[in-house]
Protein backbone atom coordinates (compact mmCIF):
# COMPACT_ATOMS: atom_id res chain seq x y z
CA UNK A 1 0.00 0.00 0.00
CA UNK A 2 3.20 2.32 0.27
CA UNK A 3 2.67 3.51 -3.46
CA UNK A 4 -1.03 4.66 -2.80
CA UNK A 5 -1.77 7.72 -1.59
CA UNK A 6 -3.46 8.82 1.70
CA UNK A 7 -6.62 9.23 -0.10
CA UNK A 8 -6.68 5.43 -2.33
CA UNK A 9 -5.72 3.92 1.17
CA UNK A 10 -8.25 5.76 2.84
CA UNK A 11 -11.02 4.74 0.14
CA UNK A 12 -9.36 0.60 0.40
CA UNK A 13 -10.14 0.31 3.85
CA UNK A 14 -13.74 1.98 3.66
CA UNK A 15 -14.05 -0.73 0.68
CA UNK A 16 -13.21 -2.93 3.00
CA UNK A 17 -15.47 -2.10 6.23
CA UNK A 18 -18.38 -2.06 3.50
CA UNK A 19 -17.68 -5.30 2.06
CA UNK A 20 -17.02 -7.04 5.53
CA UNK A 21 -20.21 -5.63 6.64
CA UNK A 22 -21.98 -6.85 3.67
CA UNK A 23 -20.89 -10.16 4.18
CA UNK A 24 -21.86 -10.50 8.08
CA UNK A 25 -25.27 -9.03 7.45
CA UNK A 26 -25.62 -12.03 4.88
CA UNK A 27 -24.36 -14.17 7.39
CA UNK A 28 -26.92 -12.94 10.16
CA UNK A 29 -29.49 -13.10 7.25
CA UNK A 30 -28.33 -17.03 6.95
CA UNK A 31 -28.23 -17.71 10.52
CA UNK A 32 -31.70 -16.81 10.94
CA UNK A 33 -33.17 -18.32 8.05
CA UNK A 34 -31.39 -21.82 8.74
CA UNK A 35 -32.85 -21.45 12.38
CA UNK A 36 -36.36 -20.65 11.31
CA UNK A 37 -36.91 -17.25 12.31
CA UNK A 38 -37.12 -16.09 8.66
CA UNK A 39 -39.49 -19.07 7.12
CA UNK A 40 -41.13 -21.00 10.29
CA UNK A 41 -40.53 -25.02 10.15
CA UNK A 42 -37.58 -24.18 7.63
CA UNK A 43 -34.99 -25.69 10.45
CA UNK A 44 -37.03 -29.24 10.70
CA UNK A 45 -35.05 -30.11 7.11
CA UNK A 46 -31.34 -31.18 8.05
CA UNK A 47 -30.57 -30.55 3.89
CA UNK A 48 -31.35 -26.57 5.06
CA UNK A 49 -29.28 -26.66 8.18
CA UNK A 50 -25.92 -28.49 6.03
CA UNK A 51 -26.27 -25.71 3.60
CA UNK A 52 -26.46 -23.27 5.99
CA UNK A 53 -23.65 -24.21 7.85
CA UNK A 54 -21.32 -24.71 5.05
CA UNK A 55 -22.37 -21.09 3.70
CA UNK A 56 -21.75 -19.42 6.93
CA UNK A 57 -18.36 -21.01 6.57
CA UNK A 58 -17.30 -20.27 3.17
CA UNK A 59 -18.46 -16.96 3.97
CA UNK A 60 -15.97 -16.64 6.95
CA UNK A 61 -13.36 -18.07 5.35
CA UNK A 62 -13.65 -15.86 3.03
CA UNK A 63 -13.79 -12.55 5.73
CA UNK A 64 -11.00 -14.20 7.03
CA UNK A 65 -8.70 -13.98 3.72
CA UNK A 66 -9.59 -10.76 2.96
CA UNK A 67 -8.46 -9.64 6.25
CA UNK A 68 -5.13 -11.11 6.15
CA UNK A 69 -4.66 -10.02 2.68
CA UNK A 70 -5.63 -6.70 2.68
CA UNK A 71 -5.37 -5.47 6.36
CA UNK A 72 -2.72 -7.23 7.13
CA UNK A 73 -1.03 -6.41 4.28
CA UNK A 74 0.16 -10.28 2.91
CA UNK A 75 -1.01 -8.88 -0.46
CA UNK A 76 2.23 -6.78 -0.57
CA UNK A 77 4.64 -9.09 0.87
CA UNK A 78 6.81 -11.95 -0.93
CA UNK A 79 5.46 -14.77 -1.59
CA UNK A 80 7.97 -17.01 1.24
CA UNK A 81 6.80 -14.71 4.24
CA UNK A 82 3.16 -14.84 3.15
CA UNK A 83 2.96 -19.05 2.91
CA UNK A 84 4.96 -18.63 5.94
CA UNK A 85 2.28 -17.23 7.73
CA UNK A 86 -0.76 -19.11 5.97
CA UNK A 87 1.08 -22.55 6.40
CA UNK A 88 1.06 -23.01 9.96
CA UNK A 89 -3.11 -21.83 9.53
CA UNK A 90 -3.58 -24.93 7.66
CA UNK A 91 -1.67 -27.33 10.04
CA UNK A 92 -3.65 -26.19 12.37
CA UNK A 93 -7.12 -26.84 10.47
CA UNK A 94 -5.39 -30.23 9.41
CA UNK A 95 -4.92 -30.78 13.49
CA UNK A 96 -8.81 -29.86 14.19
CA UNK A 97 -9.66 -32.62 11.94
CA UNK A 98 -7.82 -35.17 13.32
CA UNK A 99 -8.40 -34.24 16.99
CA UNK A 100 -12.06 -34.89 15.54
CA UNK A 101 -11.52 -38.23 13.98
CA UNK A 102 -9.85 -39.52 16.70
CA UNK A 103 -12.66 -38.12 19.48
CA UNK A 104 -14.87 -40.01 17.79
CA UNK A 105 -12.76 -43.08 17.85
CA UNK A 106 -12.70 -42.92 21.73
CA UNK A 107 -16.14 -42.16 21.74
CA UNK A 108 -17.05 -45.33 19.83
CA UNK A 109 -14.32 -47.64 22.17
CA UNK A 110 -15.92 -46.39 25.20
CA UNK A 111 -19.18 -47.48 23.95
CA UNK A 112 -18.28 -50.68 23.14
CA UNK A 113 -16.41 -50.56 26.95
CA UNK A 114 -20.41 -49.74 28.20
CA UNK A 115 -21.84 -52.55 25.89
CA UNK A 116 -19.33 -54.75 27.26
CA UNK A 117 -19.82 -53.79 31.02
CA UNK A 118 -23.56 -54.20 30.53
CA UNK A 119 -23.68 -58.10 29.04
CA UNK A 120 -23.35 -60.52 32.33
CA UNK A 121 -20.18 -62.50 32.76
CA UNK A 122 -20.38 -66.32 31.50
CA UNK A 123 -21.09 -68.64 34.65
CA UNK A 124 -17.49 -69.90 35.98
CA UNK A 125 -17.06 -72.98 37.96
CA UNK A 126 -14.04 -71.05 40.02
CA UNK A 127 -15.69 -69.58 43.03
CA UNK A 128 -12.66 -67.33 43.44
CA UNK A 129 -13.24 -65.47 39.63
CA UNK A 130 -16.73 -65.26 40.91
CA UNK A 131 -15.48 -63.63 44.39
CA UNK A 132 -13.02 -61.01 42.77
CA UNK A 133 -15.65 -59.58 40.38
CA UNK A 134 -17.09 -56.50 41.47
CA UNK A 135 -19.98 -54.44 40.00
CA UNK A 136 -17.66 -51.97 38.73
CA UNK A 137 -15.18 -54.54 36.87
CA UNK A 138 -14.22 -53.60 33.30
CA UNK A 139 -14.07 -56.50 30.64
CA UNK A 140 -11.96 -55.43 28.17
CA UNK A 141 -10.78 -58.71 26.51
CA UNK A 142 -12.02 -60.24 23.48
CA UNK A 143 -11.70 -56.65 21.68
Amino acid sequence: MSNLSYEDSKKRVIYGLYLLGIITLIEVGISLFGKGHIVPGVHKYAAVLYICGFLIAAFSLYKAYFIVYEFMHMKYEVKSLAMTVLLPTVLLVWAVIAFFQEGSSWKARRDRIKEKNAEKPAASSSKLESSLMKKDTYILDKF
